[in-house]
C-alpha cells in the first residue's frame, strides 16, 4: 500500500503540533512565598497608601500574604533587576 505524500506531509505536521501542545502539569500551588509590591515612593504617600489597599484586598480575595516594600529615592525609577 502507497501513503500519499501529502498524508505524509500531514501526520508529520500534526505529530510536531502535538509534541508543543502543553502536557497536564503537576505544580505547587502559586505563589508559595509572600508577594511583594516594590512602591517607588516614600512611606504614607498616595501611592504607597494605594499599593497597601490594593494588596489587603488582593490578600483577601486570594488568601494568601502581600507585602508591601517602599524603595524610595532616584524620582521612582526601579532597577531593572529581578527582585
Amino acid at each position: 500500500m502507497k501513503i500519499p505524500r501529502r498524508q505524509i506531509l500531514h501526520f508529520a505536521g500534526a505529530a510536531a503540533a502535538a509534541s508543543v501542545l502543553p502536557r497536564r502539569a503537576s505544580a505547587l500551588e502559586y505563589p508559595i512565598k509572600p508577594v511583594r509590591i516594590v512602591v517607588g515612593f516614600a512611606a504614607g504617600s498616595s501611592t504607597d497608601i494605594l499599593a497597601r489597599l490594593i494588596g489587603q484586598r488582593l490578600s483577601e480575595r486570594l488568601g494568601q500574604s502581600f507585602v508591601v516594600e517602599n524603595r524610595p529615592g532616584a524620582g521612582g525609577n526601579m532597577p531593572r533587576k529581578r527582585l
